[in-house]
């Protein structure tokens, strides 16, 4: 335990800026009657100054907006001008430092410097500030043109850093998303395999689940060669993403509203009621389904006009990304243990280096992962916690893999401002241990061994999902959530088998799997299978 403490210390030290970047609020007044007020991100460095951390301490300045001047000389601006007031100048051309004293010199109150690029950490030593005693913050310029819009000309402003909430209460909502999501999909994985069994002792309904059977298994192979297109799809996407990130959003609607209608028609499929038919092309349709499909592709369509609407399209996307996910651990069969390993663990590399090996490879310093998850080069979302940097200033809506499952935060605090609200979890990080749940779902089902693995790989990937939180809670950084979830998933699952003395047949599975119609299952006397013969 000591040696993985001082492993995450250097791991921290290596990846953590080396200067420190605080976010706080501008609480901007106008001069109405009731006054009109909004908040702003501002950017500034506590070693330098410390803000009050309520509006109950804060004292409000006149703004002056001189951003038609970089303040690099005391000549740039007319005499008396910033005398007791809150100044707003441009970046660039000089240091924050030489502009600071310029300010304080002329008698400012506070100084915000508007950047246009993105905002950046104040880099500046202390020791150089020590003379500098008003407030420096960096500030977004188009949030300097919507406070004129918005407030007028005549604002009053303060600066204040309230605390950040002790807990996310989204990330309780994103646990539950998790795990009834993985829970589900591997009880609708094992349904399907006892139907299977089933279906393969009775001849005539045989041929009737074979045409019916729309489950991918894969093999060694096939997973490594998964593994390579998701490396080489996250790079493209990282340098073509205002190209793809639109065939991602094409993708994911054409396929949540199939997977939409797969989860719904299996609840569907067992109302006893509603069930007439009508006949189109030689086949009989149910017109129950035929409504549930027009339902599917409307919810589908509904998302993708208006999927950059934060307010309620985030609900409507989970829907539909929980489906998708649903629909995938149902699909795709892992046929052994041994495919499984591979799988979390190759892919449990490919998320330690996307996230963080790569900061070391690309220019800007950033996670391809984060870039990618949260959308590069204009976004701030939370990626599983993570803060990413604060974009550029706003225009367009910018566009998002809809990959993920999205929560609102729910406690208001300056990242609030400063990032876009929601927390995020990807759908791998679902999937990839769902499948593993689902493998062994089936296998309780083909050993008849009372759900044991089930339950087990279950509650192992809820005890990862709460470490993947307690250490982003911590480290205030995102994490990849495979590092906790793959080893609690795939270790408990082998201790089980190993305790259970299954563990040849675990690993191998193939004596275990149907590939062959001529080998039939006897059924016990509750008509669950048991042992297969020839």
């Amino acid at each position: 335990m000591r040696a993985v403490g001082l492993l995450w210390a250097v791991l921290c030290g290596l990846l953590l800026p080396p200067v420190t970047a605080d976010e706080g609020i501008l609480h901007a007044s106008g001069s109405d009657v009731p006054p009109v007020t909004k908040d702003y991100c501002i950017i500034y460095n506590s070693n330098w100054v410390s803000l009050p951390n309520s509006l109950d301490n804060a004292t409000f300045s006149a703004l002056e907006n001189l951003t038609s001047t970089v303040l690099c000389s005391s000549s740039e601006v007319p005499s008396g001008i910033m005398k007791d007031k809150a100044v707003v100048v441009m970046r660039g051309n000089c240091t924050f430092l030489e502009k600071a004293r310029i300010a304080q010199n002329l008698g400012a109150k506070m100084l915000l410097i508007a950047s246009k690029p993105r905002l950046s950490p104040l880099s500046d030593n202390k020791t150089d500030f020590e003379d500098v005693t008003l407030p420096v913050a960096l500030i977004r310029y188009s949030d300097i043109v919507d406070m004129q819009l918005t407030l007028g000309n005549e604002v009053n402003v303060t600066l204040y850093s309230p605390p950040l909430p002790e807990f996310d209460y989204s990330m309780v909502v994103i646990f539950l998303i998790a795990v009834f999501t993985v829970a589900l999909g591997g009880y609708w994985s094992g349904v399907a395999e006892l139907e299977n069994l089933k279906a393969i002792a009775s001849p005539g309904e045989r041929e009737t689940r074979r045409k019916k059977e729309e489950n991918v298994t894969f093999t060694p192979v096939t997973v490594i060669l998964f593994v390579v297109i998701c490396c080489v799809m996250l790079v493209l996407l990282y340098f073509f993403y205002k190209w793809l990130v639109y065939v991602i959003i094409s993708v994911f609607c054409l396929a949540s509203a199939m997977s939409l209608y797969n989860c719904l028609a299996a609840l569907i499929g067992e109302i006893p009621f509603g069930q007439c038919r009508i006949a189109c092309c030689n086949r009989s349709i149910e017109v129950r389904l035929i409504f549930l499909a027009a339902f599917c592709i409307a919810a589908a369509v509904i998302w993708a006009v208006f999927r950059n609407e934060d307010r309620w399209a985030w609900i409507l996307q989970d829907i539909l990304g929980v489906a998708f996910c649903l629909n995938f651990i149902k699909t795709l069969k892992m046929p052994n243990f041994k495919s499984c390993v591979i799988l979390l663990g190759l892919l449990l590399l490919y998320d330690v280096f996307f996230v963080f090996i790569t900061p070391f490879i690309t220019k800007n310093g950033a996670s391809i992962m984060v870039e990618v998850a949260a959308g590069p080069f204009g976004n701030s979302e939370k990626n599983d916690g993570n803060l990413v940097e604060v974009p550029t200033e706003r225009s367009a809506p910018h566009e998002k893999l809809p990959v993920v499952i999205r929560v609102p935060r729910l406690g208001y605090s300056a990242s609030t401002l400063c990032d876009m609200p929601f927390s995020l979890l990807g759908f791998g990080d679902i999937i990839v241990p769902g499948l593993l749940v689902a493998y062994c779902r089936r296998f309780d089902v083909q050993t008849s061994s009372s759900s044991v693995y089930y339950i087990s790989c279950t509650i192992a990937y809820a005890i990862g999902m709460v470490l993947t939180f307690i250490v982003l809670a911590l480290m205030k950084m995102g994490q990849p959530a495979l590092l906790y979830l793959v080893p609690c998933t795939l270790l408990t699952s082998s201790l089980v088998a190993w305790k259970r003395k299954e563990m040849k047949k675990f690993w191998k599975g193939s004596s275990y799997q149907v590939s062959d119609s001529s080998r039939t299952p006897l059924l016990q006397d509750d008509g669950t299978p048991g042992l297969y013969r020839k």
